[in-house]
């Protein structure tokens, strides 16, 4: 059925396996930014959603598409091949492809995304990454529009992709006003703020892995190559080599990591200066922390602190 000209049709695939929360909340938030827009002066815009379930496809005309977040991780063999086909055919016809956290092997599996930067869930990357190499993965990213591709990162980021698409469609007063009325952060937000730093610990390497948990107690103190590699009983070619193997990480990005980590944990209790806490995970220079933190975060120590130290407390 074709919609008029200044409505644009939005899908939610409803597939096996399909996140229903993240199905009828997508679907909430669209009809009430429609609703909205319509409160607003301007010419006329808006969007008709429609969720789609089962064999009740229709091939046309679709503005976008969502593949919602999945619990099981994404829609079954038996259902993703025709679902894929069927999502090529439409992406061909002009149609922007969506998807939320384990929505992304869905989408991935059309082939879509190849050559194309996209993110998932943090706590699935490493698996995506595995099974579909040729995308370019950004898991610190919440969400990634590339125009006719959208993915969005964690669980809960259907809200970041519901008003990406509100602005897109409705325009940047309707965003706002969504936003007000789901009492949302309207953007700004990364899968980094969020993401714990969780080492491979499974990797069958004793020597690595003694010296993983050796870091684990002694990052905030000094840590050298030598150091490390006396710790494994390795000489240090052997060691960078085999770390770098086991841990995906050289040294250097290993113990920055580690630190980051723990300044986090630090930052979000408010007691602690700033300067304190990047002496106590290793930084003498705590103008070098605030550089390396900010690299690692997107947020300097101290933002971090204001946006999250609260949450915490609370």
């Amino acid at each position: 059925m074709p919609f008029p000209s200044p409505c644009r049709s939005i899908g939610i695939l409803s597939y096996p396996g399909a996140q229903l929360a993240a199905v009828h909340g997508l679907r909430d938030l669209l009809e009430a930014a429609n609703r909205l827009r319509g409160q607003l002066p301007g010419p006329p815009a808006s969007i008709e959603v429609r969720v789609l379930e089962g064999c009740e496809i229709p091939a046309a005309p679709w503005t976008a598409l969502i593949l919602p977040p999945s619990l099981s991780g994404g829609a079954p063999p038996e259902a993703a091949a025709p679902l894929s086909r069927w999502l090529r055919a439409r992406h061909a016809e002009g149609t922007v492809i969506c998807s939320v956290c384990a929505g992304a092997f869905l989408l991935a599996e059309t082939g879509l995304l190849d050559g194309r930067p996209a993110t998932t869930h943090w706590g699935l990357a490493q698996r995506f990454a595995e099974r579909f190499p040729g995308v370019a993965l950004d898991a610190d990213k919440l969400l990634i529009d590339d125009g006719d591709l959208v993915t969005a990162g964690g669980f809960m980021a259907w809200v970041d992709l519901g008003l990406r698409l509100v602005g897109r469609y409705l325009g940047s007063e309707a965003l706002l006003a969504t936003a007000r009325f789901f009492l949302v952060d309207p953007g700004g937000r990364e899968q980094r703020f969020y993401s714990p730093f969780a080492p491979q610990l499974t990797h069958g390497d004793a020597a690595i892995l003694k010296v993983q948990h050796w870091l684990q107690k002694h990052s905030g103190g000094k840590v050298s190559l030598p150091m490390m590699a006396a710790r494994a009983s390795l000489g240090e070619r052997t060691f960078l080599r085999r770390f770098q193997k086991a841990t995906g990480l050289n040294p250097g990005q290993y113990l920055q990591q580690l630190r980051v980590a723990k300044a986090r944990d630090l930052l979000e209790q408010p007691h602690l200066a700033i300067d304190e806490v990047a002496w106590r995970v290793g930084y003498g220079d705590p103008s070098a922390f605030r550089k390396v933190f900010h690299k690692a975060m997107g947020l300097s120590p101290g933002e971090y602190r204001r946006r999250f130290a609260v949450a915490r407390q609370a």
